[in-house]
């Protein structure tokens, strides 16, 4: 049973590293000979989708099949958005059983087969009414995938009230989790730290996601985005953590002289500084703020620019860095242990805070024709080999 909570909540955005983490499980599951369910939290109670409904719920996110007309129900969740009440529309209408929130129990013994294996990949759900529910099926068992620990290990970055609410859910983690999957061995080291302060470890693997090559697709792009000159790029939600603020301070001492960079992701938080900078930018700057980009249209972007600036302060795996080597294009990234393990010698590491060395190396790469640039290759990170050690505990 895989909990799919947050692709039913994200229906309709562009799909965030974690989303396409839950998506590629969701591919996987439909297509194995195990029965698979799907289990989702609504503002109205849960949702199990039988492996029927969960492969015609696939078919609805991969676009093969239309979503319905929001019904009376979702409409009336005004704060989502049209495509998530579609989404909610249908998953009740494909669902095999739904239930109020005292009854999520009762649903789940009554329609999941003895030794049910339970699949969180998304932090999301990780409540301990699901994973108590889940606990009450016969000889069932429970692995929840982590994709970082940075909420404890970098409070400084995160929204408010955000740090309590993670502590929380890695506490009910260790307590209910039969099985850990981490997604690299830092993450993995990072989590466990955590976990002996307060007690038990529970079992962990690890096993690095999959990375499917991007597809370019300049159609995707609005009129005139495509820049005539060489340009760098940097992907990710503009929030603190991803140090957007060092570019900035780059680009500013360059000055007019300054290649262009392209800062593609939305918004995010406790960032209102560089909101500001941003918002400042008059016409002609060297620096444009693009959002919302679908994956083929940011995809185009990457592969044209002379390199990938990366100058995060953590990270739990660096999906960007990897699709952008998988499109031949030099990956400049903090010298951080997770970048280490998963880029090893195929990328340019500088110091998070050396504003002196990042100003030098994107100068002399600006320089350098885009046809030197001699990256592309194999990176070697399968969904095919994740989920042969993922799966196993199966």
């Amino acid at each position: 049973m895989l909990d799919i909570s947050r692709l039913l909540r994200r229906a309709g955005r562009v799909w965030t590293g974690v989303d396409r983490v839950e998506l590629a499980y969701l591919h996987r599951l439909v297509a194995e000979p195990v029965p698979a369910y799907g289990l989702a939290r609504t503002p109205l109670g849960y949702v199990l989708l039988d492996p029927e409904g969960l492969r015609a719920f696939a078919a609805r996110l991969d676009g093969q099949v239309p979503f319905s007309a929001p019904d009376l129900m979702s409409r009336m969740q005004r704060k989502l958005s049209r495509q998530a009440q579609q989404a909610q529309t249908d998953v009740r209408r494909l669902a095999r059983a739904r239930c109020l929130p005292q009854r999520l129990g009762r649903m789940l013994t009554k329609h999941l087969p003895k030794g049910a294996a339970y699949l969180n990949t998304g932090h999301s759900n990780l409540t301990a009414r699901i994973l108590r529910a889940v606990r009450g099926v016969p000889d069932a068992r429970i692995a929840v995938l982590i994709h970082d620990v940075i909420p404890l290990t970098h409070p400084q970055y995160q929204r408010t009230g955000s740090v309590d609410a993670f502590e929380a859910k890695l506490r009910r983690v260790q307590r209910y989790a039969d099985l850990v999957i981490y997604n690299s061995n830092d993450t993995r080291h990072k989590t466990e730290e955590i976990l002996r302060t307060w007690g038990a470890v529970p079992k962990g693997i690890v096993s690095h996601l999959g990375v499917i090559p991007p597809v370019p697709d300049e159609t995707q792009l609005p009129p005139d985005t495509l820049p005539t000159e060489p340009f760098f790029i940097t992907v990710g939600t503009i929030e603190p953590r991803k140090n957007h603020a060092l570019l900035l301070d780059v680009w500013d001492d360059l000055g007019a002289d300054a290649p262009l960079l392209l800062i593609c992701g939305n918004r995010g938080w406790n960032n209102e500084a560089v909101f500001a900078r941003l918002d400042a930018l008059g016409h002609g700057a060297r620096i444009r703020e693009l959002a919302g980009l679908p994956d083929g249209a940011l995809a185009a972007l990457v592969e044209r620019a002379q390199a990938l600036l990366f100058p995060s302060h953590a990270e739990g795996f660096g999906l960007p860095a990897v699709e952008a080597l998988l499109l031949g294009t030099p990956v400049m990234c903090s010298n951080i242990e997770t970048f280490r393990e998963i880029l090893a010698e195929k990328a340019f590491y500088i110091d998070d805070f050396d504003h002196d060395l990042w100003k030098t190396m994107i100068v002399e790469r600006s320089r350098k024709p885009q046809d030197a640039r001699n990256v592309r290759g194999e990176v070697g990170y399968r969904w095919d080999s994740h989920f042969k050690i993922a799966l196993s505990f199966t």
